[in-house]
């Protein structure tokens, strides 16, 4: 019965990935709004019904990367040890260990950027992607006040997940913006580097650079 399941769940993650590679392809090639979901259906051969067992619409397949690394990150929180390092450390921690889990699949980067890209030009996945965030930082948020035992009034853990969130999104965009082929070791680095950067980035002082030209 464990062979089964087993063989059963790999069927199901074969189907999930056709569907987030052919979409992804067919969105790069044509347009989000180019490709209609019977279409994407069709190429796939794969029924509607099908489709919808696995994902919401056409926004979600084109998130699909994404969306399991902080899935994964999400479980990853409701088990991780808490040793009393600082919250941020330990979210940059957690988050590095997803990324060599996403890793695994090698196919999982270029994933990334065709949606990074996809993203930049279609409003409805840039829309659903801030929705998926915000839900997911909810829950993230729910689950160490729990754990942590804080007051859900408190609001140290908001602020330091929101800097957390955002410097995976600007390593994000750093490691899109590099020339040639983005690997999964570069982003790793550039997740390191936003991270780092920012105690210097909350004292940031307003006084004008010395190199600014005057106008």
């Amino acid at each position: 019965m464990a062979t089964q399941i087993s063989l059963r769940e790999r069927k199901k993650q074969q189907t999930r990935d056709a569907l987030v590679d052919t979409a992804l392809a067919l969105f790069t090639e044509r347009g989000f709004d180019g490709v209609t979901l019977d279409e994407l259906c069709e190429t796939v051969e794969v029924s509607k019904r099908t489709f919808f067992r696995n994902f919401s619409s056409k926004e979600e397949v084109a998130s699909a990367p994404l969306e399991a690394m902080w899935r994964l990150f999400l479980d990853t929180m409701e088990t991780l040890p808490l040793d009393r390092a600082p919250v941020l450390d330990l979210l940059r921690d957690t988050l590095l260990a997803v990324l060599d889990q996403m890793a695994e699949d090698e196919r999982w980067v270029g994933r990334v950027r065709l949606n990074q890209r996809l993203t930049e030009r279609t409003p409805s996945i840039t829309a659903h992607g801030l929705h998926f965030c915000a839900r997911t930082s909810a829950e993230v948020e729910t689950t160490l006040h729990r754990r942590l035992g804080l007051d859900s009034r408190d609001p140290r853990l908001r602020l330091v997940l929101e800097m957390a969130v955002a410097a995976f999104h600007a390593a994000l965009r750093a490691w899109i913006a590099e020339p040639g082929r983005p690997s999964h070791a570069a982003l790793t680095a550039e997740v390191r580097t936003a991270f780092a950067a920012i105690p210097a980035a909350i004292t940031l002082s307003a006084a004008p650079s010395t190199r600014e030209v005057s106008p």
